[in-house]
């Protein structure tokens, strides 16, 4: 008989499989729509006009050495993870070995690609088991891991839209139109009056506000927030951890950019505009999809926009990038490290029997 968390896990499943293949699919349907269009003001016939016969000869194009590279720089980055996650456990106390904090690392990638967010779980419970640590303290580290990768996002994001801040401005006001759509500036009136409004009735209501379970969990995920920052200063080396951090997004950005270098449509796009479809990219995967499916295609195409690439190549581009680091470093090498993991340490045990033999 199935169990109900089985059963909540599959139909967890579903739910972000259905989410990621839907918006996956609309992004292709009104990309489609558009290249139909394009075919037929060149006169082109339909029946040799198709988006999917595109793509897939994009991809027989691109530059695979950038794409091996895109894998080194892939594996790079989870060296510093598995450092810098080391790094917070040996702050507990703990010794524990890096091959079991790489490998186990990037398993919990492997795993984001069936549940969002599944692959912190997992991570943190393999590596309580290898390394024998109660999973409880794991996990405070695999928080704390994930909160310094939230600031670091907010940190690219800000530097991007700074940097590259003219670009991004001339596209919404070309594209968006907000001021025509909503009534000028009467849009923006209403809103401060109506954020006025509300800090007046929260501050008027805060001590019935703190009482509330809801506010008193949020309050309570602030201050593990704040309390996980500060366990930071407690390492040995605080600078070193920085450095990795800054190591991993510098990777992850390479992974990009290396991308870009394999598409002949934007390999001689500026390196500011890979940061910023980096950025948007990001944002799409940390959307709850299996691995950014859907929502990273849309984010990336509209970020390409910036720089005047068409939407169908916009849509290869995401799908050659997409293919390339969600699924293709995320598959091999998760599928490598789920082998290895169990050999390994079996082998540790061996040794340790033998040693005391």
């Amino acid at each position: 008989m199935i169990s109900k968390k089985l059963l909540l896990t599959v139909l967890k499943f579903l739910l972000f499989l259905g989410l990621g293949l839907g918006i996956l699919y609309l992004v292709y349907r009104n990309q489609n729509a558009a290249f139909q269009e394009e075919c037929a003001l060149k006169g082109i016939p339909s029946e040799d006009c198709s988006l999917l016969g595109k793509v897939w000869n994009d991809f027989r194009t691109v530059n695979y050495f950038w794409i091996l590279m895109v894998f080194v720089v892939y594996a790079l980055s989870n060296v510093s993870r598995a450092i810098r996650w080391n790094m917070l456990l040996r702050s507990l106390g703990y010794q524990p070995r890096f091959i079991n904090a790489l490998l186990t690392t990037i398993v919990g990638y492997f795993a984001n690609l069936g549940l969002p967010r599944m692959g912190e779980v997992v991570r943190a419970g393999l590596m309580a088991r290898y390394e024998k640590i109660a999973i409880e303290k794991v996990m405070g580290t695999v928080v704390v891991d994930r909160i310094v990768d939230v600031l670091s996002i907010l940190v690219v994001t800000t530097l991007a839209i700074w940097l590259d801040f003219n670009n991004i401005q001339a596209f919404a006001n070309e594209h968006i139109r907000l001021g025509e759509r909503f009534g000028g500036g009467q849009l923006l009136y209403y809103a401060a009056a109506a954020a006025g409004l509300a800090l007046v009735v929260l501050w008027l209501f805060r001590q019935r506000l703190l009482r509330l379970a809801i506010v008193q969990k949020i309050l309570h995920i602030a201050r593990g927030f704040a309390e996980g920052i500060q366990t930071i200063r407690r390492l040995e080396r605080p600078w070193l951890f920085v450095l990795h951090s800054i190591n991993i997004w510098v990777m992850f950005f390479l992974m990009s950019y290396f991308c870009f270098l394999a598409f002949a449509p934007t390999a001689s796009l500026p390196l500011l505009a890979a940061l910023t479809v980096f950025v948007f990219g990001a944002w799409g995967v940390v959307i709850p999809s299996p691995g950014g499916m859907g929502t990273y295609h849309f984010m990336v195409q509209l970020a390409l926009g910036f720089y005047g690439i068409s939407g169908d190549d916009g849509f290869s581009f995401a799908n050659i990038s997409f293919f390339a680091v969600q699924l293709g470093c995320n598959i091999l090498w998760g599928i490598l490290a789920l082998l290895l993991l169990p050999g390994i340490n079996g082998l540790r045990r061996g040794v340790v029997k033998t040693e005391l033999g």
